[in-house]
C-alpha cells in the first residue's frame, strides 16, 4: 500500500493495518502515517475554517464548516445517479442550506416545522438515496449546524456569497472525481421513484420528522440550542432500528462521559487555552475509530463555544438534557413511526387483494 493509499484510510482502517501488520519496519510506517494523517487533516479543518472567517468574517466560520464536511464527503461519495445530474443535487442542497435555516428562525415555532421539514426532506431526497455513503449525516447536520448559528443583515450577505463559492468548490471537486461513474438513472429518477413503502424512504420520513419534531419541542420550551437535540436525533436515527437503539445508549452516555471530560479540562486549563479545547477535540475525533469515543470528544467543540454564551455549568447541563432528550425521543418515535407504517402496509395489502 502506497503512502498516499493509506492517507486515504478511515480511522478503523489505519488502525485495522497497524493491529494486523508484524514486521515492526513496516508497523512503524504505519503509525508515523496514522499520525501525520490526523494531523494533515486537522491543519487543514483549521486552515479552511480560518479562511472562511477572514474572507466571510467571523460568524461565517460555521459556513467553512459546512462547506468542509461537504467537501470531504463529495470527494469520495455519489448519489447513485450520472455525474452531470449530481451536480442539480448539490446545488438544490446548497439551496436549501441558504434558505432553509434562515427562513426556519425568523418565524414562529409552528412554520418554522414546516419549513424544516421540507428542507430537511428534500436533503435526504437528494443527498441520500445511496444510503451506504452515509451522505445525509453531512448534508442534515450542515443545515442544524447553519439553523443553530444563524446570522443577519450583512453577516447573512456574506454566508449567502461563502456558500455559493462552497457550492462551485464542491461540483468541482465532484466531478472531478466521480465523472467516471456508469450511472444511467437520472435526478429525476429521485423523484419518480419516491413510494411510501420502499424502506429506505420510510427512514427518510421517520429522520425528517423526528429531528424537525424534536427542534419544534425544544423550541416551544425556550430553550437555547435546539439544534443539540436535532442533531443527536439525526446521529440515532439509522436505517435500522436496531442499530438506532444501541446509538442511543452510546450517543446519551458517551455525551456525558465528553461533558465530565470537559468540565476536568475548563478547570485544569488556564483561561487563555479554552479556545483550543474545541483543537484537542477535534484531534481526538481523529485519533477515534469508534463512535462513542467520537461523541465523547465532538462535546468539546460544541461546549467550547457555549460556554463563553451561558457560562460552563448551563452549557453542559444543556448539552446532557438536549442529547439523552433527543436520544430517547428518537427511540419512541421510532417505533411509533414502524408501527404506523406497518398498519399502512397491512392496509395496502388488503386493498391490493380486493382489486386483484
Amino acid at each position: 500500500m502506497t503512502f498516499y493509499q493509506e492517507l486515504q484510510l478511515s480511522s478503523t482502517g489505519s488502525k485495522n493495518l497497524i493491529k494486523t501488520t508484524t514486521d515492526p519496519k513496516e508497523r512503524r510506517r504505519h503509525i508515523l502515517i496514522y499520525n501525520f494523517k490526523v494531523y494533515l487533516v486537522m491543519a487543514f479543518c483549521f486552515f479552511t475554517v480560518t479562511a472562511f472567517s477572514a474572507v466571510f468574517g467571523s460568524q461565517n466560520s460555521v459556513a467553512g464548516v459546512v462547506v468542509l464536511l461537504a467537501l470531504l464527503v463529495l470527494r469520495q461519495a455519489d448519489f447513485g445517479i450520472r455525474t452531470t445530474h449530481g451536480l442539480l443535487c448539490i446545488a438544490g442542497i446548497f439551496m436549501i442550506l441558504i434558505i432553509g435555516p434562515r427562513f426556519s428562525n425568523v418565524v414562529s415555532p409552528l412554520p418554522a416545522l414546516l419549513i424544516n421539514l421540507s428542507c430537511i426532506f428534500l436533503l435526504m431526497l437528494l443527498g441520500c438515496h445511496n444510503v451506504i455513503m452515509y451522505n445525509h449525516s453531512t448534508f442534515v447536520l450542515g443545515y442544524l449546524l447553519l439553523l443553530g448559528y444563524d446570522v443577519t443583515g450583512k453577516a447573512y450577505q456574506m454566508r449567502v456569497i461563502s456558500l455559493l463559492f462552497g457550492m462551485c468548490l464542491c461540483m468541482a471537486v465532484f466531478y472531478k472525481n466521480q465523472k467516471n461513474r456508469p450511472y444511467h438513472r437520472t435526478f429525476f429518477d429521485l423523484f419518480h421513484e419516491f413510494t411510501l413503502f420502499s424502506a429506505r424512504n420510510r427512514w427518510y420520513i421517520k429522520l425528517t420528522f423526528i429531528v424537525s419534531g424534536a427542534i419544534f419541542i425544544v423550541s416551544l420550551l425556550g430553550l437555547p440550542r435546539a439544534m443539540w437535540a436535532g442533531i443527536a436525533c439525526m446521529s440515532v436515527c439509522l436505517p435500522f432500528s436496531a442499530d438506532s437503539r444501541q446509538r442511543a445508549q452510546k450517543r446519551g452516555a458517551f455525551n456525558i462521559v465528553g461533558c465530565l471530560f470537559f468540565i476536568i479540562l475548563y478547570h485544569v486549563l488556564p483561561t487563555s487555552l479554552y479556545p483550543y479545547i474545541g483543537v484537542i477535540g477535534g484531534i481526538g475525533v481523529g485519533y477515534s475509530a469508534g463512535y462513542s469515543w467520537q461523541t465523547v470528544f465532538n462535546t468539546f467543540g460544541a461546549l467550547s463555544i457555549a460556554s463563553g454564551l451561558f457560562g460552563m455549568r448551563t452549557a453542559v447541563l444543556l448539552r446532557i438534557v438536549l442529547n439523552v432528550f433527543g436520544s430517547a425521543y428518537t427511540i419512541v418515535c421510532d417505533k411509533l413511526f414502524d408501527g404506523l407504517f406497518d398498519l399502512l402496509s397491512t392496509m395496502n395489502r388488503q386493498n391490493t387483494m380486493e382489486v386483484s
